[in-house]
């Protein structure tokens, strides 16, 4: 699986081995967009008329693009692996979701993703 990204837009792509072709959803918005292409530069151009074409109907039907996140998230992790982020974040002199913020947004750096898996 590779990915792309096309203005604030991303997309999961994968190769389909039985039509030869690669396939695109945009990810991060709850409608659901796909495209596809038989080279990459197909690919790519179809993606951005899919964001394109996405961003005109939104506007032409008074939609806003993409729902917003709260910034609250929910998970559950192993209590170990709790206990030693909260180490982390205390010897780092913050809160737990200071730290953990930091480390997400380290780990989820979207546009180097994009790239680094594009580039594989």
């Amino acid at each position: 699986m590779s990915t792309m990204s096309y203005k604030g837009f991303h997309a999961r792509i994968e190769f389909d081995d039985s039509d030869e072709i690669f396939t695109g959803r945009i990810t991060g918005i709850q409608d659901i967009i796909g495209f596809h292409g038989d080279s990459v530069a197909t690919l790519k151009a179809a993606f951005h008329e899919a964001v394109d074409d996405y961003l005109e109907t939104c506007a032409k039907i008074g939609k806003t693009p993409q729902k917003p996140y709260s910034g609250k998230v929910m998970f559950r992790v192993d209590p170990e692996i709790h206990r030693k982020a909260v180490i982390a974040a205390e010897l780092t002199g913050k809160s737990l979701n200071q730290w953990a913020e930091e480390v997400l947004s380290n780990a989820v750096n979207l546009d180097n993703f994009a790239e680094e898996q594009l580039s594989a």
